[in-house]
C-alpha cells in the first residue's frame, strides 16, 4: 500500500510516495469499520442471543454454538422448550466440568447428631460453623473456670470431675503454711509450683487437697529475701494506714532508728519497705511489741483465721475487781454477742494485770476490762508467742533473728 505524504513549501509543493505499510490487526484482515452506537434504533431491545445444541455421533459429547445475529431464527416458545432441554442446558461452574445431577441427594443430618460437640461419621466430610443453639455456650459444653492455656494446668483441671468443689492452688500452699495466697499467686505465675509433676502456670487452678505440692527453689531464695521487723511501737502512732492526723508506726522504720545491739548485722535496703505491712494491731493509746512482715507465711501464722498463737499483755487499771469478775476475765465474755476464747488474766502487782489472748478483737481488752468496773489506764505488749520485746528501746526496731520463731 503506498502512503501520499504533503509536504507544503511556499515555492514548490511535492509528493513523496511512502512503501511503509500501514498497521493492521495482528488477525491479518482488514480493519472492520464499526457502526456509529449514536444511529442504532433504541426503541427497540437488542435481540437475545439463540443457543443451538450439536449431538456428535457418538452422543458423549455435548457441544453448543452460538447462531450468528443474522441468521438468528425468530424466538418461538417451541424454541424457548428446546433451550431448557436437558441435553442444551447450561453447564455449572464446578471444578469437574460435569452437569448438575438432579438425583444426587446429600444424605440427612440427624437432629441429635450435633457436629460441635460429637465427631463425625466420616473424617473426610468438612466441619461448617453452625449457628449458636438458644442456651449459649454452657449448652455446647463450655466451661468458664477451664485454663486457657498451660497444657498441664488443662491436663490437672480434667483429671477431676467436680472442680468446684476443690480448693484453689493458692489457698492450699498458704493452708500449708508454705507461703502466702499473694506469695502463692506470683510463684503459679513464674512457673515455681509443680503439681504430681506437672507445672501449673495458670492462676486459679484448682486441684485435689491431696496432691503433692513441690516448690522451685527459686521461689524460696526469694522468700528468703523477705524481712520481719520487730517494733517498739510508742504512744501516738497507728499500726496501719494513717487515720485521723496520726501517722502509720511503719515511718519509723529507717536506719537511724535501728537499735543498736541487733545482731543480725543485715544491712538496711528501702527496698524492705515494699510490702511491709503489720502482723496484728496496737490501739494509737497502747504500746509494745508490734510486727511488721514482707513474709506472708508470718502474717498468716499470727493473724490467721485459724491463728493460735499467744499474745501477752501487761494492762495497768483503775477501780475494784472481785474474785468473780476475775472468773468473768477467764472465761465467761461475750463480745459483739460472740463468746470470747478462755484467756489467762491474772494480777501482775496490785495495780496491773497480766492478760494472755489467743485472738484479737478490736479493742478486746479495754472493752473486757470495762465489762467488769475496770478502767485501762496504759496497755504494753511484751510478747507474741515465743519472741518477746525485750530491752527494745521505744520507737526503735530490729530484724527477726534466724533462730526465732512465733
Amino acid at each position: 500500500m503506498l502512503k501520499c505524504v504533503l509536504h507544503r513549501n511556499p515555492i514548490l509543493t511535492t509528493i513523496k510516495l511512502s512503501k511503509k505499510p500501514i498497521h493492521t490487526p495482528a488477525t491479518g484482515k482488514a480493519p472492520v469499520r464499526r457502526a456509529d452506537p449514536t444511529l442504532r434504533d433504541r426503541s427497540k431491545a437488542p435481540p437475545k442471543p439463540v443457543f443451538r445444541s450439536e449431538v456428535t455421533d457418538d452422543n458423549t459429547n455435548v457441544k453448543t454454538t452460538k447462531a450468528p445475529a443474522e441468521k438468528r431464527a425468530p424466538r418461538t416458545d417451541s424454541t424457548v422448550h428446546k433451550d431448557k432441554s436437558d441435553s442444551s442446558r447450561q453447564r455449572n461452574h464446578r471444578f469437574d466440568g460435569k452437569l448438575r445431577e438432579d438425583t444426587e441427594q446429600k444424605p440427612a443430618r440427624s437432629a441429635s447428631n450435633d457436629t460441635r460437640t460429637t465427631p463425625r461419621a466420616n473424617r473426610d466430610e468438612p466441619q461448617y460453623r453452625q449457628a449458636p443453639r438458644r442456651g449459649g455456650k454452657a449448652r455446647d459444653g463450655f466451661d468458664a473456670n477451664a485454663p486457657t492455656y498451660g497444657a498441664a494446668a488443662k491436663a490437672a483441671y480434667k483429671s477431676t470431675a467436680a472442680t468446684d468443689d476443690l480448693p484453689r492452688l493458692s489457698k492450699l500452699m498458704a493452708e500449708r503454711g508454705l507461703c502466702s495466697r499473694r506469695e502463692a499467686d506470683d510463684w503459679i505465675v513464674n512457673g515455681w509450683v509443680k503439681v504430681n509433676g506437672e507445672i501449673i502456670e495458670t492462676l486459679g487452678t484448682r486441684v485435689a487437697p491431696d496432691v503433692e505440692i513441690v516448690i522451685s527453689g527459686y521461689a524460696k531464695e526469694h522468700q528468703a529475701e523477705n524481712v520481719t521487723i520487730l517494733l517498739h511501737k510508742p504512744v501516738g502512732y497507728v499500726s496501719g494506714q494513717a487515720e485521723d492526723g496520726y501517722e502509720p508506726a511503719i515511718v519509723l522504720v529507717h536506719p537511724e532508728n535501728q537499735w543498736e545491739e541487733d545482731t543480725t548485722q543485715k544491712e538496711f535496703q528501702r527496698g524492705f519497705l515494699k510490702g511491709l505491712a503489720p502482723a496484728g494491731r496496737l490501739d494509737i493509746d497502747s504500746t509494745g511489741l508490734l510486727v511488721l512482715t514482707q513474709d506472708g507465711r508470718v502474717a498468716r501464722h499470727l493473724i490467721g483465721e485459724d491463728s493460735t498463737v499467744e499474745k501477752e499483755y501487761l494492762v495497768r487499771v483503775e477501780g475494784e475487781l472481785s474474785h468473780d469478775g476475775l472468773t468473768k476475765l477467764n472465761y465467761g465474755l461475750s463480745l459483739d454477742g460472740v463468746k470470747l476464747k478462755p484467756a489467762k488474766v491474772s494480777w501482775q502487782n496490785e495495780d496491773q494485770l497480766r492478760f494472755v489472748l489467743r485472738e484479737g478483737k478490736k479493742r478486746q481488752i479495754r472493752r473486757m476490762c470495762e465489762m467488769v468496773g475496770l478502767k485501762v489506764v496504759g496497755l504494753k505488749r511484751i510478747r507474741i508467742g515465743s519472741v518477746t520485746l525485750g530491752k527494745l528501746p521505744v520507737g526503735e526496731w530490729r530484724y527477726l533473728r534466724p533462730d526465732e520463731r512465733f
